[in-house]
């Protein structure tokens, strides 16, 4: 433990949620738990397994958690979270993202040095370069050929070209042939459950189309990997998928509790404390809460247990919030609690999660992997 880590908890825990220096970024231990158990049980009801995503959380503290409730290993977007968690000793990692350029390669191939390391490829070039740098590193590196499924972001084209860059890979020394991975990111987030179904399963039949072209040319696929909090089901449940990169569940946020069939299974588990720095006027009312700790790309977060208040803009350091109950008596130095729009970029603006249990708070866990853009 770092020795500020340590300040934090000795000075922190067992005190108040409302006695927190604002803003902090909280955690209801009692419904994050919750979270991880509901997701874990699914696991135990189909063939596909839980690769949770790091990308939600950045800590390496939850990521055990995860684990130790039956994931298989951790999703990872970028090499210096895969760093962050294979410190700390867990192995089976996939960066689900294209690691490309030579500085990148280079320690892509000294994780594999301690890891089970699989990444993403879409690209021959990219291919040959890793296949380079494992060969010269001595170490063998697992690769998922990434399909495009839809949501027109990376990845090859189903069939023929997924096929052909299979192949590379299978060619290359020091390379092993792992798999597909498609994301369905375009309809995760729809909030019609059956819509969101028909979507999700049009794409994925990309994916399983793929998987069988590869099969007939005589090409084994022992991963396919996708999916996300929205869809942790319906990708779950279609037997060709083994694994599920869900991330936004253990802590959900306004967004995903608006989609139906997702909402209702997990609780919200994150929120901002914030402190009232001014009421200038009886229906406007100012927080030191603004874009530098709230994202705000989903929408304008809005405050939770309180009525007759709405979260109306953010700048740098100040949210403004419109009264319109006259019995709304916050004024300076009082405690708002808000609910993020979207939990993944909220968490990378902040340093440390305190971590409550019926309002007391019980730890303080560094976000370790905090800004691991590289």
């Amino acid at each position: 433990m770092r020795d500020s880590e340590m300040c934090y908890n000795d000075y922190y825990v067992g005190r108040h949620k409302s006695e927190l220096d604002t803003p902090a970024l909280l955690i209801d231990l009692d419904v994050f738990e919750k979270n991880i158990q509901k997701m874990s049980d699914y696991f135990f009801t189909v063939n596909a397994e839980l690769r949770p995503h790091l990308k939600t959380h950045k800590s390496p503290i939850i990521a055990q958690q995860q684990i130790a409730a039956g994931a298989i290993g951790i999703t990872c977007a970028k090499l210096g979270e895969a760093e962050t968690v294979v410190d700390t000793g867990i192995r089976d990692v996939l960066i689900a993202n294209q690691i490309v350029g030579k500085q990148k390669i280079e320690r892509l191939a000294n994780i594999a040095v301690n890891s089970d390391i699989m990444v993403a490829v879409d690209n021959v070039q990219n291919v040959q370069d890793i296949s380079d740098a494992a060969t010269a590193e001595g170490v063998k590196i697992r690769i998922l050929v990434e399909v495009n499924i839809g949501m027109d972001r990376c990845g090859v084209e189903p069939g023929k070209a997924a096929s052909d860059l299979a192949q590379q890979v299978i060619q290359c020394p020091n390379l092993i042939f792992e798999g597909l991975m498609g994301y369905e990111g375009h309809t995760v987030a729809k909030p019609d459950r059956t819509e969101r179904e028909k979507t999700t399963r049009a794409a994925m039949q990309r994916l399983v189309e793929t998987k069988d072209y590869l099969n007939r040319n005589g090409i084994e696929v022992s991963i396919m990997s996708g999916g996300g909090t929205g869809t942790f089901d319906i990708t779950g449940s279609i037997p060709e998928m083994t694994e599920i990169q869900a991330g936004s569940y253990v802590f959900m946020d306004s967004t995903y509790h608006n989609v139906e069939g997702v909402g209702e299974k997990f609780g919200c588990a994150l929120s901002v404390m914030a402190t009232v720095v001014s009421r200038p006027t009886k229906n406007r009312i100012v927080v030191d809460t603004g874009l530098k700790v709230l994202a705000k790309e989903f929408g304008i977060p809005q405050p939770i247990n309180v009525t007759g208040l709405e979260m109306t803009g953010l700048s740098e350091e100040h949210g403004k919030m419109h009264v319109t109950d006259d019995n709304v008596t916050l004024q300076p130095g009082d405690r708002v609690e808000i609910l993020p729009t979207h939990c993944c970029t909220t968490v990378n603006l902040h340093d440390r999660y305190y971590c409550t249990r019926n309002d007391i708070v019980e730890s303080v866990w560094e976000i370790s992997a905090r800004g691991k853009s590289q």
